[in-house]
């Protein structure tokens, strides 16, 4: 009986990680086709590269290709457009994306006027907002809610690396 239950369990194992990883490509697929409506630039053409800093994070979008100007200024109006909204408590862009129980916004959305604070930077072939933040709840809401993007975005985003970064507010 215990090598009947150990084989099964064995088997259950070998077929679990592919289940899962069609469930990931799934949502992800299911992901960049509600992105069309929202993000002008195309997700294909772009990588998404979030960094988790004591006080926040750092959310990049750049152009795979950065001589496609085209892409540049698109991410560029996004990102400035998300910074206001996000000032704003307008998640919807990220709750239409991800859905309304995506990891960290509700947290995000419960932020009091000036509790974080955005920077806007251009940066080559894209942009950057640098979120900030003194509340170590909202700290922790960001960075759920930044795996939850890397997560959804698949291979159109990466880990980033903290650097120190000027990330008073502009």
């Amino acid at each position: 009986m215990k090598s009947l239950i150990l084989c099964l369990t064995l088997a259950m194992a070998s077929i679990l990680p592919q289940w899962a990883f069609a469930a990931d490509a799934q949502r992800q697929a299911d992901v960049a086709e509600r992105g069309k409506d929202v993000m002008p630039f195309s997700l294909n053409a772009t990588t998404h590269i979030f960094t988790k800093t004591a006080e926040g994070g750092i959310q990049r979008v750049v152009a795979k290709n950065v001589a496609d100007r085209e892409q540049t200024k698109l991410v560029r109006e996004h990102l400035k457009e998300i910074k206001k909204q996000f000032l704003q408590g307008d998640f919807s862009g990220p709750s239409h994306i991800h859905g309304q129980d995506m990891p960290g916004l509700d947290e995000l959305r419960s932020a009091k006027p000036g509790q974080i604070t955005i920077k806007y930077r251009d940066i080559e072939g894209g942009a950057e907002l640098a979120y900030r933040t003194s509340d170590p709840t909202k700290v922790a809401a960001l960075h759920k809610w930044f795996d939850a993007q890397l997560s959804d975005h698949g291979s159109d985003a990466m880990a980033g690396h903290q650097h120190h970064h000027d990330m008073s507010p502009q």
